[in-house]
């Protein structure tokens, strides 16, 4: 699927697209994805709790967005973007007491 974010039965839609009970939505955002078929439709908004009663999410997209997040997590303890920072202003003492002795 090519353009757009989401997706409504295999075609790019925009948000105003009317949903119906056993539509496939397809969502992209970032590097995580989600494979959602609606079980069902309020007639009004309601919280949270109960809009995830209304749709179930494909078993492999829940275990290929997992998979990608530990893949982050572990590249993200591979590159520690903290010790390639300037030493803030205790470090900098730090330093200086350290060559003076």
């Amino acid at each position: 699927m090519t353009g757009g974010k989401v997706h409504l039965n295999g075609q790019r839609t925009k948000p105003g697209k009317e949903v119906k009970s056993g539509s496939k939505i397809f969502i992209s955002k970032d590097k995580y994805t989600w494979d959602i078929t609606v079980i069902g439709i309020n007639q009004q908004r309601r919280p949270a709790k109960e809009a995830v009663l209304l749709y179930e999410e494909s078993a492999e997209s829940h275990q290929k967005r997992q998979e990608q997040i530990i893949l982050q997590k572990q590249e993200r303890e591979l590159f520690d973007p903290q010790r390639e920072r300037r030493p803030n202003k205790k470090q900098r003492r730090q330093i200086h007491r350290f060559k003076k002795s």
